[in-house]
Order: structure tokens, then sequence, then C-alpha cells
């Protein structure tokens, strides 16, 4: 009898180690398989910051363009691609009214603006208007004046025309007009650096919008 339970204890034993060699074996495979399902969930978040990061802008581009439109471009790209991303300048397109080399902001809208006409009297059109035969009265009279400015169209050729305006001030000029998509009105110069009420007084008669 004694004999017989030293050999129940030791089946008892061997069965016990049997037992926590399979829960080692089968907890060692759970470990590693939440380590590999993790592991795609990691990198998925990675891509996605990847992707995040590679940066684009959304610009609206408006004005003297083939096809006006929001587009989007690579960030540190210039103000020259997204012009031409619309199509290119049209005909009538004064592209010395914009900064071509400025980089692209998000959000931002580019206006092209188109170039001023410039109307030429007919010979003789004094005389015909009311001047004499003879032209006396035609060329005694005064000179027509000038046509206001247009703030958003001028080049900066025509606003250094303007009286008080100096180069630097009709830089600040255009990249008003650029941030801002033009003016909404005459009244609006004013918030321009360097411009101030007497300065707006002096221009509210020789612009326009």
């Amino acid at each position: 009898m004694p004999d017989l339970s030293r050999r129940q204890l030791a089946v008892y034993v061997a069965g016990l180690a049997a037992v926590l060699v399979l829960g080692a074996r089968y907890l060692g495979h759970g470990s590693s398989g939440t380590h590999a399902a993790a592991a795609p969930r990691e990198g998925d978040g990675q891509i996605r910051v990847e992707r995040a990061s590679s940066g684009r802008v959304f610009v609206h581009v408006a004005g003297a363009v083939r096809n006006p439109g929001v587009y989007r471009l690579a960030a540190g790209a210039r103000v020259a691609d997204a012009v031409e991303r619309a199509g290119g300048a049209s005909g009538r397109a004064d592209l010395a009214g914009v900064n071509l080399a400025a980089k692209l902001e998000d959000g931002r809208q580019i206006v092209v603006p188109l170039r001023a006409r410039t109307s030429v009297p007919a010979a003789g059109g004094l005389a015909a208007a009311g001047g004499t035969a003879g032209g006396v009265s035609g060329a005694s009279g005064a000179a027509p004046a000038a046509a206001p400015v247009n703030l958003n169209t001028a080049t900066p050729e025509q606003l250094d025309t303007l009286p008080g305006v100096g180069p630097a001030t009709v830089q600040k000029i255009v990249e008003y007009r650029q941030q801002h998509g033009g003016f909404g009105s005459v009244e609006e110069l004013g918030q321009v650096s360097g411009i101030g009420d007497k300065r707006l007084a002096a221009l509210r008669d020789q612009v326009q919008v």
C-alpha cells in the first residue's frame, strides 16, 4: 500500500508539471500575438502623421486668369505656381501688380488685376468739343482732368503717380490688396500703413474701386 501511494504521488507531480509547461507556452503565445497585433496600429499612426505633415495649401486665384477657382498646391509653392495652375494670366492681365515670387499661404486669395485701359483723345477733339474753327478756344481751354486711379487694378507705376505716394507706400498698397482680395471702398485705403487721415483726404477724389 505505501508503494502504491508513492506511485500515485509521482503521477500527480508529473501531471502538475505538464500543466505548468502547457500554461507557460500558452501565455507566451498570447503575449507575442498581442505585440504582433499592436505593431500594425503603431505603424498606421506613423503613416497618418507623415500624410498630415506632407504639406498642402489651398488658395483662391481670382481676377485676370483663364480658370479662376480654388486650387491645392504643395507647401512652399509660389504665387507664380498658383497663377499657372489657374490656366495662366489672361491677355489683359497686369502681372506687374502681383508679387509672383511670394510664397503661398493657406486660405489666401490671389487677385491678378486687369491692365488699365488708356484713352487717347482724337486729333482735333478739343476744337470739336466747343472750340472755334481756328482752335483758339480749344488751345486756351483747360486740360481734361485725369481719371481716378483704380486701387484694385492700378499698376505700381500708376499708383506712384498719386500725390504723396512713394515707392514704399505703393508696395504696401499692393500687398494690402493681395492679402485682402482688393479694396472694398476708397475709405479702406486708410487702413494701409503710412496713409493717415490727411493723406486719405487728399487722395479721396483721385482714387476709386
